[in-house]
């Protein structure tokens, strides 16, 4: 009892001190958390995809096609006021224009008899009609504010009806937008137009654009965007009002519609989607009256490009690449749905508390669980607060940290594996007791007077160690009785241990009738590569006597009938042998846990144990291992292959026995199989140069063969030949073959 509540102070206080550590980096590194919460946000959008529009908003594309069919841009303004006028003629409620002509039209007559010196009177001047028709159309201009002083070549103020009214305004609390010069529309247009609105897109840090500023203070005087000064025509309100809370604005109010902003007056934009979610017209099918008229019949017709070559191309939290008209056509459909996300005053508060009730909870609940449920429950307590904070910003509106919580669980549960791991004694006695089955005495010495944390997880290049009863079935359906079995399995994994072990080896479990072993961990093994494949050797070779042991034993009389039968060994193994690096390390809880391997080359190791069977070799090794060797062996080359799970290709090595003078494993002479081997991987290279069918005569007067040592690898390639041979590959056939199961 004295010990656990040992364990659950320390994880009180740790869990008390965690809480701390993160509010103060909440509170004083905010640029860096709202960064990363903003792409997280950015993924939850994605996560929700695309919701309906109101339907109320329409976008006039000047996009490649128009440009194609009436010309490159800018047009001539008789152009565009004919648009103007055929838009009114279809009964829109009113356009806003994302463009700006900040110069005369250089294509009007009226310019061009004036450069001549001719008389221009009663020549047409595009810019006046345009003029005209922008003072009897429904049509809002568009303009820019230049927000950085350098830039800043026109410093003209804007044309607007609205009047903009502060609410709780102080010095301490203004924090709006300034611009420092404009870019206008020429004298023509501002002076015959009813309004106009900025139409400034500011991207974040990241470069994407998130929120929209509804205002912008210019010379003392505070001017709404494009969006913000539709609705405001559209309601028919002559104010908007801006009201202040402690750190800035808090809201915009036209009318019935108050937005939520941030303490710049930035709105948070929803997006309804990806790119053209809103209904796109093309701007030349309105010159030419292609069009509905019942899709602009009362409408809010935004005019802008999604033509690449005009750049208003925005990043937004759907794609990179984003219509900037399409941005406010989402702002004015916010407003007019009244679906806004923000984040209130009441946020960072929120956070905190947050933060500290998401540290213990996850500590509480992690601390008493056991090992493997862990990453179980870890995973449902960060998907359900996952999905409170999702449900928060779309179903409430309401911006809270992302990452701070998500940090909160990830913290906490470390904290609770640190605190578990000190409280386990890592002494001598702890590694006896992990190694003492698993490895010679040699090599045991050396992991106790290693330096460091032998049980700590590393990377390390290894070798690795499959081996796999065959026909075990079979052996277990003889074998009926559980107690003989065991018994069976006793009498072939004891020699097959002591040689791992003997050559310097670490077993790492018996899983069922395989053993999995490594080398070159816990303690440094030289010439890892050999040590493993002596072993695989020797225990062929041990099989012989295992095998007339078994015979000979009348307990395994069952089996013994079985396998005389079918005319097979009672014990026949197939071992598979790779090389490369592999996470190694104590792995599990703090009660039941194992030093043990994971990582690719494991998996490796364990694809060409299983490839056995299909290739009917007893040892496969990769070209990594092979390649590492010192000692002299005979080799035979299986395939080039990617097995199951990887994409990079595999050289397959068939290990048939050491180099020497006299054979062992098999009934030939050492000249027989070396001149079977020579034709052989003359075959291969004949396949490997896509000449098939020279190489099926190779492969077929080999499978003739009597005492080939191989009875399945010649029909294997034969098989590919004969298909190739009907199917031609590609002209870069790399002879790479794709395992698409494990054995």
């Amino acid at each position: 009892m004295k010990k656990r509540l040992q364990y659950f102070y320390t994880y009180l206080i740790s869990g008390f001190i965690l809480s701390v550590l993160l509010i103060i980096f909440y509170v004083f590194a905010p640029s860096t958390i709202n960064s990363l919460d903003s792409s997280l946000r950015d993924y939850m959008f994605v996560l929700r995809g695309e919701i309906p529009q109101s339907n109320n908003v329409v976008v006039v594309d000047l996009d490649n096609k128009s440009l194609k069919e009436v010309g490159q841009w800018p047009w001539s303004r008789d152009i565009f006021a004919d648009l103007l006028v055929k838009l009114t003629n279809a009964n829109v409620g009113i356009i806003g224009l994302d463009i700006v002509f900040a110069e005369n039209d250089r294509s009007s007559p009226h310019l061009v008899f004036d450069k001549m010196g001719l008389d221009t009177k009663d020549v047409p001047n595009y810019d006046d009609i345009l003029a005209y028709v922008v003072s009897q159309t429904p049509t809002i201009l568009g303009y820019q504010f230049e927000l950085e002083k350098s830039k800043a070549l026109n410093f003209d103020s804007p044309k607007v009806q609205s009047i903009i009214i502060q609410r709780a305004m102080t010095t301490d609390n203004d924090f709006l937008i300034e611009g420092h010069g404009t870019i206008l529309n020429i004298n023509q247009l501002e002076e015959n137009s009813y309004s106009s609105g900025f139409f400034n897109n500011i991207p974040d840090d990241s470069g994407i654009i998130r929120s929209v500023p509804l205002v912008i203070k210019y010379d003392d005087m505070i001017y709404p965007s494009l969006a913000l000064e539709i609705i405001r025509v559209v309601t028919g309100e002559k104010k908007i009002y801006l009201d202040y809370g402690d750190v800035g604005v808090e809201s915009v109010t036209v009318g019935e519609y108050k937005i939520p902003t941030d303490m710049f007056g930035r709105a948070l934009v929803n997006f309804r989607g990806k790119e053209r979610t809103f209904k796109y017209i093309s701007a030349v099918d309105i010159l030419n009256n292609n069009f509905e008229p019942e899709d602009l019949d009362g409408k809010i017709v935004l005019i802008g490009t999604s033509a690449s070559g005009l750049l208003d191309l925005r990043a937004t939290p759907f794609e990179s690449v984003f219509p900037g008209v399409e941005v406010h056509a989402n702002l004015i459909d916010n407003i007019l749905v009244g679906d806004f996300i923000s984040k209130p005053s009441w946020a960072d508060g929120a956070n905190i508390v947050h933060i500290f009730v998401i540290v213990m909870l996850s500590i509480i609940i992690i601390a008493y669980l056991p090992i493997l449920l862990i990453p179980f429950v870890f995973m449902i307590v960060i998907g359900l607060d996952w999905y409170f904070l999702y449900d928060m910003f779309f179903e409430e509106g309401t911006v809270l940290s992302i990452l701070m919580p998500l940090l909160a669980i990830v913290s906490g549960t470390l904290v609770v594996i640190l605190i578990n791991n000190f409280f386990i004694e890592k002494s001598s006695k702890l590694i006896k007791s992990k190694f003492a089955s698993k490895v010679s005495p040699a090599v045991m010495e050396d992991i106790l007077s290693s330096e460091g944390d032998v049980l700590a997880g590393k990377a390390k290049n290894i070798t690795i160690f499959f081996s796999d009863l065959r026909n075990f079935t079979n052996i277990s359906e003889a074998l009926h009785d559980p107690k003989i079995l065991i018994q069976f399995l006793n009498e072939y994994m004891t020699p097959m241990s002591d040689i791992i072990i003997k050559n310097h080896g670490t077993i790492d479990k018996f899983i069922g009738d395989a053993i999995m072993a490594y080398w070159n961990a816990p303690a440094d093994v030289s010439e890892h590569q050999d040590k493993a494949l002596v072993s695989a050797l020797e225990q062929l070779y041990a099989l012989k006597d295992l095998n007339n042991k078994v015979k000979a034993d009348i307990r395994f009389d069952a089996l013994n009938k079985m396998c005389e039968a079918k005319q097979i060994e009672p014990i026949d193994i197939g071992i598979g042998i790779n090389s490369g690096l592999a996470i190694v390390g104590e792995m599990g809880s703090s009660g039941r846990s194992d030093y043990t391997i994971i990582g690719d080359a494991v998996n490796i190791g364990s694809r060409l144990e299983s490839l056995c069977k299909y290739y009917n070799s007893k040892i496969n090794i990769s070209n990594l291992t092979k390649s590492e060797l010192q000692g002299k062996y005979i080799f035979r080359f299986l395939d080039l292959v990617t097995v199951k799970g990887k994409t990079e290709p595999l050289e397959i090595w068939q290990v048939i026995d050491f180099d020497t003078e006299q054979l062992g494993l098999y009934d030939i002479s050492k000249d027989e199989l070396i001149k079977e081997l020579d034709t052989y991987h003359q075959a291969i290279e004949l396949y490997k140069q896509s000449k098939f069918a020279d190489a099926l005569k190779v492969f077929e007067e080999l499978e003739d063969n009597d005492k080939k040592t191989n009875k399945a690898i010649y029909g294997i390639y034969k098989e590919r030949c004969e298909h190739y041979i009907k199917e031609p590959p590609p002209s870069d056939f790399d002879g790479v073959f794709r395992h698409t199961s494990k054995g």
